[in-house]
């Protein structure tokens, strides 16, 4: 199971490019959920207009993510009459899809949490259980740690233990993955106008099928072939 975080950015470009952004957004959604993959979006960066966004950032997971992300990744362009000045003269609009590189992911495995049994402590007085049944529980890898003395039962504190020190672990790699999106403005100011890798048209949104055929490359080579049996 491959695991990949994607953004889908206008750029510091117009409202336009935000309206692209969504419009792709549904799109790229589409085609997720057609192979079979899992997503989770991370971060919505709102634009100005109503139902746009400056950019989106998205979790991927599932098998063969490089041969699905290599029909998106690029520059993506929109051939259309913009849908907020319909007098511009402007009919091209350029947006971005990159893949954002993560930091270290932490796995919880059983090997790497140490326990430790400690006494409960609180109100209560006589009701507080004395023996050792509280659990700490300790992820080495990340130094993150959890108390839990909900239940009167070792075991069952144990149980929970493993549960919360996974969702702290997660949340940490979550805000560490939000701290770094912030800082990956590069995205924004790199676009390429040339070459896009998607080209949608209209105000449908239609997909503009870019032809690798390479027809015209071999009617060349057949012409070739045919002018070097001539001689």
């Amino acid at each position: 199971m491959e695991i990949k975080t994607i953004q889908i950015t206008s750029g510091r470009g117009p409202a336009e490019c935000c309206w692209v952004v969504a419009q792709v957004l549904k799109k790229f959604l589409v085609a997720t959920k057609n192979s079979a993959l899992d997503y989770k979006i991370l971060q919505r960066e709102k634009g100005i207009e109503n139902m746009t966004l400056q950019s989106v950032t998205i979790q991927l997971k599932g098998k063969h993510l490089d041969i699905f992300l290599n029909q998106w990744l690029g520059t993506i362009q929109w051939i259309g009459i913009s849908v907020f000045r319909p007098q511009h003269k402007r009919k091209n609009w350029f947006i971005g899809l990159y893949e954002i590189e993560q930091k270290q992911q932490f796995q919880i495995n059983e090997k790497d949490i140490t326990y430790q049994a400690t006494r409960s402590s609180g109100p209560g007085g006589q009701h507080v259980n004395k023996v050792s049944s509280a659990i700490r529980a300790i992820h080495q890898p990340s130094n993150v740690q959890v108390l839990v003395m909900d239940s009167r039962s070792q075991h069952q504190n144990k149980k929970i233990a493993k549960i919360r020190l996974q969702e702290k672990v997660s949340q940490l790699q979550l805000n560490a993955l939000q701290s770094s999106i912030k800082n990956q403005w590069e995205n924004h100011l790199k676009l390429e106008r040339g070459n896009p890798i998607q080209i949608f048209k209209g105000s449908d949104f239609k997909t503009n099928t870019i032809v690798k055929t390479y027809k015209k490359q071999r009617n060349v080579l057949k012409n070739d072939l045919r002018d070097q049996l001539k001689k």
